[in-house]
Parts: structure tokens; sequence; C-alpha cells
């Protein structure tokens, strides 16, 4: 049965850090070392920041959720801006931004978005079979 972390956070940039933290534990508790760990936790600091950012919906929260499946570990970021997708691009050196997805991209196994019906979610996948940096979870 796969392990699962779900929370919603306020649409504000202040609650970022509460969503990095909360998964951090998830992974500790789950034997996921440190250098999976410090990817995970950037691009979902990436993501939760880009929802917070672009989401036009007014009060809106954004959802987290990381699943632990067996070889593969998911993160999923979601907002209730359906419309809005997200699009990479690429970013000029001065430009302060703009480079998150090209993050997931790099740090993920694969990544993408879907539409649901009320929300949007992006999505990263980290491929756990063959790692070093995965340790065996407490029994």
């Amino acid at each position: 049965m796969p392990a699962t972390e779900s929370f919603l956070v306020p649409k504000h940039r202040r609650h970022v850090p509460t969503a990095r933290q909360r998964l951090r534990k998830a992974l500790a508790g789950w034997g996921v070392a440190d250098e999976l760990t410090d990817a995970v936790v950037l691009l979902a600091s990436e993501l939760v920041t880009n929802a917070v950012l672009h989401c036009r919906t007014s009060y809106a929260q954004v959802g987290v959720t990381l699943t632990l499946d067996g070889p593969n570990l998911v993160l999923e970021v979601s907002d209730p801006d359906r419309h809005r997708l997200p699009r990479p691009h690429d970013s000029g050196p001065e430009e302060e931004g703009g480079r998150g997805l090209a993050l997931v991209s790099a740090l993920s196994d694969d990544w993408g978005w879907r539409q649901d019906p009320y929300t949007k979610c992006v999505w990263a996948r980290f491929t756990l079979a063959g790692r070093r940096d995965v340790a065996p979870a407490a029994p």
C-alpha cells in the first residue's frame, strides 16, 4: 500500500516553507536520504511558488501530495486555476525567475501536468529503484 502525505497551504508565499518542512519530515519518515530529499523539497518549493504566484483564483489553497508507491515517488502540486497551464520558457541571464520548470525537468525522472475537473495539477516523478540515496524504511 502506498504511503502518502497530502495537505493544503494557503495561496501565499509565506506558506511555501511550511510545505517544504512537511515534505522533508515525510521523506525522513519513509527513509528517503539527503540527496533525493533535497531534490524533492527544492522542486516542491518551485511548484508551490509557481502555484502561489500564477494562480488567479482569490483565496485559493494549494494542494500538495507526495506519494511513495513501490519504486516511485510522485510529487503533485495543484491549484484551482485549471486553465492557466505551466509553460516552460528560456530565461535570460538577467531574469530573476522563470527557471522553476527547467529545474523540475532536470531533477525529476519525469514531469507533466493534468487538468482535473476543478484544478490543475503539476507533477514530478522520481524512480527510486537503484538509487543509493534511499535508505530502507524502518519496519
